[in-house]
């Protein structure tokens, strides 16, 4: 990975100015690749969950959390990555930056057995491609990213976490789940995608916005 494609001007500069550009270029030699060595595979392909950040046309960036079965991002190749996208809120706020941009940045991270991060970043594309859709049950789209870069980051400052369990909305191998409550909520019900419209009456009837609120503070929404 040549320097020059790595680093911005902005940030050789902070280099520069906190004495640290030598480092940086023996850690950019050290760890950075443009594809996944094997354990990095294997780490990324046993993980249920990873943080997705995107930007827009305008700069403006995003972060979003994106969980799902075991494997829910699938290493096509050394070099090429695809996960689905779920069932949301209808605002495609991610994919919609996707599509203006393409730029991505994934973090895959541990915080259980051994605290490890694993940072890539990449070009993407969203996809309706049918033997990729089958492979993830309950996607609405997918999205394909090209590696730019992949590394390691220093693990000293995760924080250990126990799991509970795994989340109840994660799609089944028919693609089901269960129907949310912001679904439920009685000022949304006109505004719904056509296939949601009327199965709050068949999923205990609506709420109000402060009833949803409430499951929210339960962590049951």
């Amino acid at each position: 990975m040549e320097l020059n494609e790595f680093f911005t001007n902005a940030q050789r500069k902070l280099q520069s100015d906190n004495d640290s550009a030598n480092l940086a270029a023996a850690v950019v030699s050290a760890i950075v690749s443009e594809e996944l060595q094997p354990e990095q595979i294997d780490f990324i392909s046993g993980r249920d969950f990873f943080f997705l950040s995107t930007v827009n046309s305008k700069g403006e960036p995003t972060v979003s959390y994106k969980g799902g079965p075991v494997g829910v991002v699938h290493v096509v190749s050394p070099t090429e990555l695809v996960f689905p996208n779920y069932d949301g809120n209808g605002m495609f706020f991610s994919m919609g930056n996707i599509s203006e941009t393409n730029k991505v940045g994934l973090l895959f991270i541990d915080v259980e057995q051994n605290p490890l991060r694993v940072r890539v970043q990449g070009k993407a594309v969203l996809s309706n491609d049918s033997d990729l859709l089958k492979r993830f049950p309950g996607a609405t789209m997918i999205v394909k990213i090209d590696i730019t870069s992949v590394f390691y980051n220093c693990a000293r400052y995760i924080h250990k976490h126990k799991r509970t369990e795994t989340s109840k909305y994660v799609p089944n191998i028919n693609g089901d789940q269960p129907f949310p409550s912001w679904k439920k909520i009685d000022a949304l019900q006109e505004v719904l995608h056509p296939d949601d419209i009327g199965r709050a009456d068949d999923e205990g009837g609506t709420i109000s916005m402060e009833e949803y609120n409430e499951h929210v503070a339960k962590g049951t929404s």
